[in-house]
């Protein structure tokens, strides 16, 4: 079973917080590599830096948190996945138009979405809670 796993579930498979646990237990059961596209990379990335600047790590665990995720790329836990950008901002467009005045969605939240649409994935990792709202009304299977 292929999922796409946004950045809050890849954060957590990355750094220690709350949801590692279970993002972790989630790949022990689905040992099959996660879709990673350069949307993911960047975001993930940037995530890492960020909780530098708030000071919730320190610069050495974020440098080997940053060394992982190449790591999990080579390894083929994370699969670098081709994204097709046109389709997948116009999947995030609409559903934009269907929804965000009433789920109040970010457009990185609709983008991820809209790429995993793209992709044809039905299943969707998150820990957030908008994001859970957003896949759910975007006919996806939620988790972990």
């Amino acid at each position: 079973m292929r999922a796409y796993a946004d950045t809050s579930f890849l954060f957590a498979l990355m750094l220690h917080d709350k949801n590692s646990a279970a993002a972790g237990a989630y790949l022990r059961v689905h040992r099959q590599g996660l879709p990673f596209t350069s949307l993911q990379h960047c975001e993930l990335k940037n995530a890492v830096r960020l909780a530098v600047f708030r000071r919730q790590i320190d610069a050495g665990t974020a440098k080997a948190a940053l060394i992982q995720i190449d790591a999990d790329l080579a390894a083929g836990n994370l699969v670098h996945t081709p994204l097709a950008w046109p389709d997948a901002l116009d999947e995030a467009e609409s559903f934009s138009e269907k929804h965000t005045v009433t789920l109040g969605i970010r457009t990185l939240d609709l983008l991820h979405i809209g790429t995993a649409l793209t992709l044809g994935l039905k299943n969707f990792l998150t820990f957030d809670q908008r994001q859970h709202a957003c896949a759910k009304a975007a006919g996806l299977r939620v988790g972990p």
